[in-house]
C-alpha cells in the first residue's frame, strides 16, 4: 500500500497567539497516539504534563515526555489530545483521526472525512437507557 501523508495543523489552544504548523503527518492506523518531534513540541511551547513508557519497533522500552493539550486540524475538522514526544517525524495515529472522523483512502494513499458524514464528525457511543 506504501505510506500515507496528510497536512495537518497542530496548535497550542493555551497559547492561541503562538502561530499554529502545518506539517505533513505520517498516517499510522496501526499507532493510536500523536506523536511530535521535540522540536514542533518546543515551537508550540507544549507543557510536559507527564512521562509515559513506550515500546518501540524494536522492542525496547523507552520513558518519553507526554505533551498537551494539542489542537489538531485537518480541514474543517479538529480534537485536541495529548502527544508523545518521539520521533522526527509527526505521525498521526487513530485516536486522533476517530476523533476527527476520517478515514483512511488506501487506493488514492489519503485520508479525507467520512463520507457518510461530511458536515460534522460522527462517533459510535454505546447509550444504555437507565430503568429505575
Amino acid at each position: 500500500m506504501g505510506h500515507i501523508f496528510a497536512e495537518i495543523e497542530l496548535s497550542n489552544p493555551k497559547q492561541m497567539d503562538l502561530a499554529s504548523m502545518k506539517v505533513q503527518a505520517l498516517v499510522d492506523t496501526g499507532a493510536l497516539m500523536l506523536c511530535i518531534p521535540d522540536h514542533v513540541a518546543l515551537q508550540l511551547n507544549l507543557e510536559t504534563e507527564s512521562t509515559r513508557v513506550v515500546s518501540v519497533a524494536d522492542g525496547r522500552r523507552k520513558n518519553v515526555p507526554y505533551v498537551g493539550p494539542v489542537k489538531v486540524s485537518f480541514g474543517k475538522r479538529f480534537c485536541y489530545v495529548g502527544a508523545l514526544v518521539i520521533g522526527d517525524e509527526v505521525l498521526l495515529g487513530a485516536v486522533p483521526m476517530e476523533d476527527m472522523d476520517l478515514v483512511v483512502n488506501p487506493g488514492r494513499r489519503e485520508i479525507t472525512v467520512d463520507p457518510v458524514s461530511p458536515n460534522i464528525p460522527h462517533a459510535r457511543v454505546k447509550y444504555l437507557k437507565f430503568r429505575p
